[in-house]
């Protein structure tokens, strides 16, 4: 059935002529760009910040710099520069914001308006792409210098491109000839840059909000959408064909073939007009250094967690980069990726398989970073300001320390530890390639209920790469690293687990004591050496996991239990706890003040959704007034990159001071372990764990140098984390015989209430001090003691008047029992 033609109704060639235009005669200031890239931020009538002071300065440089100032106010060509700049040889990118072309539009007469420039583009991307690429190729300036021989070959082979081409045209101009215009190159082959497009901010007008993989629906096909999504894998860069050359062995002519699909066929006849009339079918040979490759990445992006429906998985999506927009994504980071969504047919077996079936995938063009890395972070000068303000207050340790989940009641000394391991130690390399870590590990065991996941889960958010795991689902493949079959090459890879994707970050492990004994080995390695060595499938090979190691774990029973040591409640290998340079004991103990307090957090928490004011205890400012700040997640993570900047040496008096300092513990832990009362070994992985504190409170204070008072606060640090233990410590059974247990166990029976005799009633205040004797008996029998040690520890304890019978033998009457339970030990 033959269809009637349908004219466009898009005028192409007005519009080009529009982005002509557009290229040329578009002007924006420096001040706009400065703007719009911090933030909307305005800039003060002198432009000066408060580091500049022109008193600093003799008359020669305040003339200059009135001159850059003024230069910097005058509106400039933003596009008709980076053209330049293309046509030099010193860029490969130009970024058109769509932005800048909304402005021109509604600056421009109503004949540009009703073109439709920025909804054509957003509607079609893939063909503006091509329209934009021409309009720059007609505007392209004339180089401001000549190539030479100096420069790259790639440069002269798109010089002699260039200058054929306009022969050609001059040529085919002045013979009315325009069949010779098919013997000029192909346009990809004379482009040396990547067009791509950045989307519209988001605005009252037009909001524009990115999307979850599962919310791309066909209507967004071809159009130009941003999508949200953590990075998965991320495949190596490899050059993908654009355009292939071939040469004929008869008559010598070049053959270009544009490329525009996964697979092609290449050619092997030459289909010149030559070779055609004299039919030789010359046989065509590929010319490697002809053809156009361009770099090609492929990129597995995930929903986020708080983007998947409840009973659902998460679903992924690919997204190819190429040209400029390889090498900015690694596994683990959250970006916004703003492309095209286009479909694609399956190829080879996976074609047989899915029939009529049609894959889909993201084409590219702008990424934006959620949380940058602490080098790549650029910190504008307000806030930089404020960081400097506070870091001369002598209070920021305490201001940052309750910066660090503020919804959580107490746990101090626990946030000052977590503000030390996301500022971290300096690493220092040797000069025969010896490595000794600078990152910190944490490790936190105690009671369910004190918030422990929810200060691992604060951690890995504030941190510019974090990783949260949970110990129960994580195998030790997924921890390190797992051997597949890359769909792309079909060649067996090397997958990064979680301590992988958290290179130079933090992975938070909860639920640390649930972990198989096998998985839990595969830590060992990247805790101290902090690389992970692989020999599976033929692959022999090293992986950098530089990341710090925050654990939560639960104790042996659940909750920990006082009768027993704290080695066998925490129950984990020593040679794991060693390599923890702190370990805290976080306990549920019920007291009236804390547990009112506490009450009175939690209700506020949830009245108000957020956190109530918080008053440091130190650091009053010159008004006599405590400082009252709380800073944002973005804040604290700027103060942390910016005190990362520094690498604190240990001067000579301090390295003494830490050596006694060691010997001290040493001899401290010797005298624990002769009285039987050691759980927390002082090796010198504790010296260096004191070394790498000390480094991090001295990068806090922005500080060259490590003095004592940081010595004495990391161990400061550490003693809180061993006395947490130690107030806890309950008696040992070890050394103690049956009738002190039974004495124990009985006054645990007042304490609680229980073995109350039935006739007596519980408000009575004489009740308080009996108890039941035939209930006592039964329940210490239960215990495991015999008749003959239960009536001995009777006769011995009413003997020194600790308790006595009454009631005819039937109750148990305590005398004094808190004065002499201490006695009797």
């Amino acid at each position: 059935m033959a269809l009637l033609q349908y004219r466009n109704v898009v005028d192409y060639e007005a519009q080009e002529a529009a982005f002509e235009d557009f290229l040329t005669k578009f002007k924006t200031s420096p001040q706009d760009t400065i703007t719009h890239a911090i933030g909307q931020i305005s800039i003060a009538e002198d432009d000066l910040s408060d580091e500049y002071d022109f008193m600093d300065e003799d008359d020669d440089a305040h003339e200059q710099r009135r001159r850059q100032k003024a230069a910097q106010r005058q509106p400039q060509h933003k596009y008709a520069e980076r053209m330049q700049q293309l046509a030099d040889r010193t860029a490969d990118e130009v970024l058109i914001e769509l932005d800048d072309l909304a402005s021109y539009v509604a600056d421009s007469d109503q004949d540009v308006r009703d073109l439709k420039l920025v909804e054509s583009i957003e509607a079609n991307t893939k063909h503006y792409v091509e329209i934009l690429s021409r309009a720059i190729d007609k505007k392209l300036p004339a180089p401001a210098s000549g190539v030479t021989f100096k420069d790259d070959v790639l440069d002269v082979i798109m010089e002699r491109r260039q200058v054929r081409n306009r022969e050609m045209a001059q040529m085919a101009e002045s013979t009315n000839n325009p069949e010779m215009l098919e013997s000029t190159f192909p346009s990809q082959l004379t482009r040396r840059y990547t067009l791509v497009f950045k989307p519209r901010t988001s605005t009252p007008d037009h909001p524009v909000k990115a999307l979850a993989v599962r919310q791309v629906r066909g209507d967004h096909l071809g159009h130009l959408i941003t999508i949200r999504g953590i990075a998965t894998r991320v495949s190596d860069v490899k050059p993908i064909v654009q355009v292939g050359a071939y040469t004929c062995d008869r008559c010598g002519c070049e053959i270009f073939q544009p490329v525009n699909d996964k697979q092609y066929s290449p050619l092997t006849t030459c289909p010149s007009k030559e070779c055609k009339e004299n039919d030789s079918k010359g046989q065509l040979f590929q010319s490697s250094r002809a053809s156009k490759f361009l770099p090609f990445q492929e990129v597995k992006i995930q929903e986020m967690a708080e983007q998947v429906p409840i009973g659902q998985i998460p679903r992924t999506l690919t997204v190819m980069c190429y040209g400029s927009t390889v090498r900015q994504i690694n596994p683990g980071d959250v970006v916004d990726i703003s492309g095209i969504f286009l479909p694609t047919p399956y190829t080879g077996f996976q074609a047989m398989r899915a029939g009529l079936l049609t894959d889909t995938y993201v084409e590219a063009h702008h990424i934006a970073q959620h949380k940058k890395a602490y080098d790549e972070m650029v910190i504008d000068d307000r806030l930089l300001r404020r960081i400097q303000t506070y870091s001369q207050s002598g209070a920021v340790y305490e201001m940052l320390a309750k910066s660090i989940a503020p919804e959580i009641f107490g746990h101090l000394d626990v946030k000052k530890a977590l503000l030390l391991l996301l500022v971290g130690g300096v690493t220092k390399e040797m000069g025969d390639g010896m490595r000794i870590r600078g990152d910190i590990n944490i490790l936190l065991m105690g009671d369910p209920g004190v918030a422990k996941s929810q200060l691992l889960k604060y951690i890995s958010k504030v941190a510019p790469r974090g990783v949260y795991t949970s110990g129960r689902g994580s195998s030790g493949v997924g921890l390190t690293a797992a051997v597949m079959r890359d769909p792309v090459t079909d060649e067996m890879v090397l997958e990064g687990g979680a301590l992988v994707l958290a290179d130079n970050g933090i992975c938070a492990i909860d639920e640390f004591d649930k972990m198989d004994d096998n998985d839990r080995t595969a830590i060992h390695e990247v805790m101290e050496q902090q690389t992970i060595s692989i020999s599976k499938a033929g692959i022999s090979t090293t992986l950098n996991a530089r990341t710090s190691i925050l654990a939560a774990a639960n104790p042996i029973y659940g909750r920990y239990n006082p009768r027993i040591s704290p080695v066998e409640n925490i129950n984990l290998p020593a040679a794991l706890l060693s390599r923890f340079d702190v370990l805290f004991l976080l306990l549920d103990t019920p007291t009236r003040e804390s547990d009112a307090q506490l009450a009175k957090h939690v209700a506020y928490v949830h009245m108000h959704s957020k956190h109530p004011d918080l008053y440091a205890n130190n650091g009053v400012n010159s008004a006599g007034e405590v400082p009252n700040v709380v800073f944002t997640p973005h804040e604290v993570r700027a103060y942390v990159a910016k005190a990362r900047t520094y690498r604190p040496t240990v001067p000579e008096t301090v390295t003494e001071y830490l050596t006694k300092t060691y010997v001290r513990l040493r001899k401290a832990q010797k005298t624990a372990e002769s009285k039987g009362q050691n759980f927390a070994h002082t090796t010198p992985r504790t010296l260096l764990g004191v070394v790498r504190l000390a480094q991090a409170l001295a990068r806090l204070r922005f500080a060259d140098a490590v003095d004592q008072d940081d010595v004495d606060e990391a161990l400061r640090l550490i003693e809180a984390s061993k006395e947490s233990l130690a107030a806890h410590e309950g008696p040992r059974r070890r050394g103690k015989d049956a009738n002190t247990r039974i004495l124990e166990l009985v006054k645990g029976f007042l304490d609680s209430g229980a073995c109350r005799p039935d006739d007596v009633d519980d408000d009575d205040e004489e009740a308080a001090v009996e108890l039941s004797l035939r209930k006592v008996r039964e329940r210490v029998l239960a215990k495991g003691f015999t008749e003959d040690q239960w009536l001995t520890a009777l006769d011995e304890y009413a003997s020194i008047d600790v308790w006595q019978t009454a009631g005819n033998g039937t109750r148990l009457l305590f005398i004094n029992a808190g004065d002499n339970a201490e006695d009797d030990e």
